[in-house]
């Protein structure tokens, strides 16, 4: 699983991945982040490429001697680095998942598909209720 979320947007993109390698996590960061974007993560080695893509890249350590979750790098009372709403972002997906009580991975990305939708939904309209009931878009409102 790789997932990002825009700091302004506050929209999330979430996706199965085969692998976590260079490559996969590469592809995926270049597609979700703009060139100029800053990628927040820890400092989990396999995010050690993100600097060479032009990206601004900015860690928090999380090991037992340094115990780091946040930083203020800027001096402006904000903690502005850390990844914490992720982190808490995948609580969430296994919480969403936990009733189905086992999901098949060939069927996980739909899962984390409609989690997502529903999350970047942010406020239920009559057009998401009539999405989720088949039914067409109509500019009345009613049955």
């Amino acid at each position: 699983m790789a997932g990002v979320v825009g700091r302004e947007s506050k929209q999330v993109q979430l996706f199965v991945l085969e692998n976590s390698d260079r490559e996969s996590l590469e592809g995926f960061v270049g597609r979700v982040t703009q060139p100029e974007a800053t990628v927040y993560t820890d400092e989990w080695v396999g995010y050690a490429w993100v600097a060479e893509t032009g990206r601004g890249h900015a860690t928090v350590c999380h090991t037992p001697g340094q115990r780091e979750w946040a930083r203020d790098d800027d001096g402006d009372g904000v903690r502005e680095v850390h990844n914490n709403t992720l982190e808490g972002l995948w609580t969430g997906l296994r919480n969403f998942l936990r009733p189905f009580r086992g999901v098949s991975k060939w069927y996980l990305e739909e899962y984390v598909g409609i989690f997502q939708w529903v999350h970047n939904l942010k406020v239920v309209t009559v057009e998401f209720v009539r999405a989720l009931l088949g039914r067409r878009p109509t500019t009345i409102l009613g049955p």
